[in-house]
């Protein structure tokens, strides 16, 4: 098992070798267009992967995929003796070309997260003319008890229709109520 800082290290001077050479060695016109993204080293050491992207001539062209793969199976023999001549290991990883699609997912997820704004966007447009559907104050408002002078005493109902005061306790009395207010019971 090889150290996990060493096998980053290689991995990003095998992406720098690979896309330099690609760059200014190679002179395959299939490969002009192509563009090393990121590479993985197994813990061995003996296999590399190596992720590229493929831009089109212009922007309304299309990248040709194919060639570019084509392109780089022709060219991996090279490359990889490059990659071990510039990085002095004992063993020179094998390459492996994938072509890397986070660029597409990065594009499809802006693309999704652009339909989600337009869709917040006329949600609430026509929640801004909107009006509810039932009465302005949907909560119903506590009953005002009239007292004997009148006036409104703003007491509630309390449990099962008793007002708050009048519920009994634990011995039959009401709540409020004292031992002079209680009658005393009949003796049998």
């Amino acid at each position: 098992m090889v150290d996990q800082a060493r096998a980053r290290k290689l991995s990003k001077r095998i992406a720098a070798i690979v896309a330099t050479a690609i760059d200014h060695e190679i002179k395959d016109p299939r490969l002009a267009f192509v563009t090393i993204t990121d590479t993985k080293v197994t813990a061995d050491l003996h296999d590399a992967t190596v992720y590229y992207t493929v831009m089109g001539e212009d922007l309304d062209t299309p990248p040709d995929l194919q060639a570019a793969a084509a392109g780089l199976e022709k060219a991996k023999g090279v490359l990889r003796s490059k990659v071990g001549a510039g990085t002095g290991v004992r063993y020179t990883p094998t390459l492996t070309f994938v072509t890397d699609t986070v660029p597409d997912t990065a594009r499809h997820m802006e693309d999704l997260l652009e339909r989600a704004r337009v869709a917040d966007e006329e949600l609430a447009r026509a929640r801004a003319n909107a009006k509810p559907a039932g009465d302005p104050d949907p909560y119903k408002a506590p009953r005002e008890v009239a007292d004997s002078d009148g006036h409104s005493a703003g007491s509630t109902p309390g449990l099962h229709g008793r007002s708050a005061g009048s519920t009994p306790g634990l011995d039959g009395r009401s709540a409020g109520s004292t031992p002079a207010d209680v009658e005393p019971a009949e003796a049998d």
